[in-house]
């Protein structure tokens, strides 16, 4: 580890995250490489969860001695920032005549990267540097926005309602743990029924089920227009004349 890492402020991966990590154009390609390295977490955090990572761990799948990767990354944190951006990947492209369509593909888009790597969910709401990928989907999703009109607070405003809407229904169908939510209803339907006979009712309905199946997506689509709708009844309020 560096000075320069031991004595950066804030929170990790900030210069890895940013800095020119272009390959020399001769000579043989190094057996060990950062982007390597960040492969090879992503898929232990994939197959077994990010609490199973660990540099020793991840330096034996790669066949090197721990110490060589600090060499490329000076810590778990830094590593675990660099795997993120690397999964979320470049954003889809969005249009400002088309807000709508555009934030629904980009809450798609976000929704898709929690699912496919689970242990994301809890990355993303920690402290942390924004990388070059999560930045290009901020500014996918303001591009969207710019031609609504709208302030720049109302614009970052509703960034965060459809992130957020897009985070917590992904949390209510992945564990950021690595499997499924925590089932209430074999809870619900023992000594507690009397207790919460509402929410017993409510959730082993078929309909209920069908919809928050994890594997479909139908309740957040019905949730993602609803926070759409809102939107477009802001944007209309904005545009009549004021009594």
């Amino acid at each position: 580890m560096t000075t320069e890492d031991r004595d950066s402020p804030g929170p990790p991966g900030g210069r890895l995250l940013w800095e020119s990590r272009q390959r020399p154009g001769r000579g043989p390609r190094p057996a060990l490489s950062l982007e390597r390295i960040v492969r090879e977490g992503i898929e232990v955090a994939d197959t077994e969860g990010l609490a199973t990572l660990s540099m020793q761990r991840l330096a034996a799948r790669l066949g090197a001695g721990t110490m060589s990767l600090y060499r490329y990354v000076p810590s778990k944190d830094e590593l675990v920032v660099l795997m993120f951006d690397a999964i979320i990947g470049d954003p889809p492209a969005t249009d400002p005549a088309d807000w709508r369509g555009s934030l629904r593909g980009w809450a798609l888009g976000v929704r898709e990267a929690f699912h496919r790597h689970p242990w994301a969910l809890a990355v993303a709401g920690s402290s942390r540097v924004m990388g070059p990928n999560e930045t290009a989907w901020t500014e996918a999703a303001l591009y969207a926005l710019s031609g609504t009109g709208l302030p720049p607070d109302a614009m970052m405003d509703m960034l965060f309602l459809v992130n957020g809407y897009v985070r917590g229904a992904a949390q209510l169908s992945v564990d950021p743990a690595h499997g499924p939510v925590f089932d209430l209803t074999a809870v619900l339907e023992s000594e507690r029924r009397d207790r919460y006979p509402t929410l017993l009712a409510v959730v082993t309905s078929d309909e209920v089920t069908e919809a928050y199946d994890h594997r479909t997506d139908r309740g957040f689509e019905w949730g993602l227009r609803r926070v759409l709708d809102g939107i477009d009844l802001f944007l209309t309020a904005r545009r009549e004349p004021q009594e």
